[in-house]
């Protein structure tokens, strides 16, 4: 196993075992609420995902008795006295700097997930509120504790969800329930987060069946895990034509390449593949 890396002053570590990182919030004590060192260190560790090919999947957690629970409450002082505004440098700056998808600099923490080639699990425990509820739907599929709270926030503030997450809902979702949940602020249960389909499984451990999961995948080709995230990411966004074009574009990508052939092989021989990590 690798050293830990820390990102953000330490507030978020990274660890990378047999193709998996496993990217903790750590601010246990302030249950992981999202301050300028925890949104760069989301930033930063994504980046550092996203440059190394060894690594297939992504585990996202938080530790302690909370995934995340938005906000560090200090940022609020600011709007208290109307010190946040949209014309302050650090807000227009962060609105300049842009992702590839177009993401903005805080929106970045929940959606460089989605950018990333490879799969992100979630594991969902106590507060996932505000911000934090749109890193946890950044990933590509989110573990959940039956008694965890889930809620977009932003609304008893005066504000609308700012991060990235009304693009995740619109894959998720039906317009209806997308509204109740922005327009009320309240939470809802992990149990009927998971009814309403924004987690995919109820889970007593949710960080236990994300690595379970997590080992899964990183036992398949990551030429074929890849694509996949890609292929699926698109298929709700474009034309049916284009659509089906890009499911055969991405099958005879795979053909015949290195990992695919190792794929029928191993399968063949019953023994476990051994896949080369994809160019960088």
């Amino acid at each position: 196993m690798e050293a830990p890396i820390e990102f953000g002053g330490g507030r978020v570590r990274l660890e990378a075992h047999e193709g998996i990182a496993h990217v903790l919030l750590s601010r246990p004590d302030k249950k992981n609420a999202l301050d300028a060192g925890m949104f760069e260190g989301l930033r930063e560790a994504a980046r550092h995902v996203a440059g190394e090919p060894s690594i297939r999947v992504v585990v996202l957690s938080g530790a302690g008795d909370s995934f995340c629970s938005g906000l560090d409450f200090a940022t609020f002082g600011d709007m208290a006295d109307g010190g946040l505004d949209a014309d302050r440098d650090d807000v227009r700056a962060a609105a300049a700097d842009l992702s590839e998808d177009g993401a903005n600099a805080a929106q970045q923490i929940a959606w460089l997930w989605q950018e990333l080639p490879i799969p992100v699990i979630a594991a969902v425990q106590g507060a996932a509120f505000g911000g934090g509820f749109h890193v946890a739907l950044g990933a590509d599929i989110r573990f959940v504790a039956p008694d965890a709270r889930i809620a977009f926030v932003e609304i008893t503030w005066g504000l609308v969800p700012d991060l990235s997450g009304t693009q995740a809902l619109r894959r998720l979702v039906p317009l209806d329930r997308a509204k109740k949940l922005v327009m009320s602020g309240e939470p809802i249960s992990g149990e009927q987060a998971v009814a309403w389909n924004l987690g995919t499984e109820l889970s007593d451990d949710p960080l236990e069946d994300a690595f379970a999961l997590a080992r899964v995948f990183a036992g398949r080709s990551p030429d074929a895990l890849r694509a996949a995230k890609k292929l699926l990411n698109e298929s709700a966004l474009v034309p049916l034509a284009r659509g089906l074009a890009n499911e055969f574009d991405a099958s005879a990508s795979l053909m015949g390449g290195a990992n695919q052939i190792e794929a029928v092989v191993a399968r063949l021989q019953k023994r476990p593949p051994v896949f080369r990590d994809p160019e960088p």
